[in-house]
């Protein structure tokens, strides 16, 4: 049983990713007609018993449109002209998805305007506001 190394105390075991060769667009010649050289890598981050919950949550909202309503994430690598580097550049995006996932978000700040900037906002609008109202057709002519 081989596993997938995605950060120290992380990782994933190879029989969870399903690779599927696909027919690719894009430069190739001859070649790009008659060999699958695009993988498809589908990775089940729902029932995946190496992910813990929170990890799975974070990974579903940085996925987005790669990750489908049942949970499974799907990355499609096409770049290359081999399947051996769009295999391994698939896993290689695999594996940064899952490790962007697995740190922490930094928690916001909460932060106020301080009184200058907002004196410089006002003026500002002040400003603008006078400018406008330059422009304008006089009234009573």
């Amino acid at each position: 049983m081989a596993r997938i190394q995605i950060t120290p105390n992380l990782d994933i075991d190879e029989n969870e990713i399903e690779e599927q060769f696909v027919l690719a667009s894009g430069p190739g010649g001859q070649n790009v007609n008659k060999v699958a050289t695009a993988v498809q890598v589908r990775f089940d981050v729902a029932r995946s018993p190496s992910l813990p919950d929170d990890l799975r949550a974070h990974l579903g909202r940085l996925a987005g449109r790669r990750m489908s309503k049942d949970g499974i994430l799907v990355i499609t690598a096409r770049r290359f002209r081999t399947q051996d580097r769009n295999r391994a550049d698939a896993r290689e995006r695999l594996i940064e998805l899952i490790k962007r996932a697995s740190t922490p978000a930094k928690p916001r700040k909460k932060t106020r305007p301080s009184k200058a900037a907002k004196r410089r906002r006002l003026d500002e609008k002040g400003a603008r506001s006078r400018l406008k109202r330059m422009r304008a057709t006089p009234k009573g002519e």
